[in-house]
């Protein structure tokens, strides 16, 4: 087979293949302390937001975590069943739904620490290894997204 000018490169040649699978790769390094904190990695995602700033609107945690609302609810209902947060109507604007952590949400971020440590063993990478690469990552994301628009990264 002769290969054209315009077919696809190889996957392991591919950046976004590369990028999706080291993604996959970390989700797994995580599983068992996740398992054991009851949590998917989405669940932790939106946790991880609310502990930094708590009481925010479905819409904040959407957009902080580049999803659609309408994919984030089921997430925030399963998350309000386990009793790690509450949904609650916003006073002032009842289209809009504050969510915020409950105790037990607010004490699973000392036990979620971890996964730092975690990737760090996994990745056999030295803290500043791993910071670099989340900049040069991040960078290429924010480059992307300022491109063809969509999304602008929290700060």
């Amino acid at each position: 087979m002769t290969k054209r000018h315009n077919d696809p490169p190889p996957l392991h040649d591919q950046l976004c293949y590369a990028i999706y699978t080291a993604g996959i790769a970390i989700q797994r390094a995580y599983k068992r302390v996740l398992d054991e904190l009851g949590l998917t990695y989405p669940q932790y995602l939106v946790l991880n937001v609310l502990w930094r700033e708590d009481e925010q609107t479905v819409g904040a945690i959407a957009h902080t975590l580049a999803l659609e609302s309408s994919t984030l609810t089921p997430l925030l209902k399963r998350l309000e069943a386990s009793g790690l947060l509450r949904r609650t109507r916003n006073l002032s604007n009842e289209r809009q739904v504050v969510v915020a952590l409950t105790n037990e949400g607010r004490a699973l971020q000392h036990r979620a620490g971890c996964l730092s440590d975690t990737l760090l063993a996994t990745s056999t990478q030295t803290p500043e290894e791993l910071a670099s690469l989340n900049r040069d990552v991040r960078h290429l994301r924010d480059t992307i997204y300022s491109q063809i628009g969509g999304w602008d990264a929290p700060a």
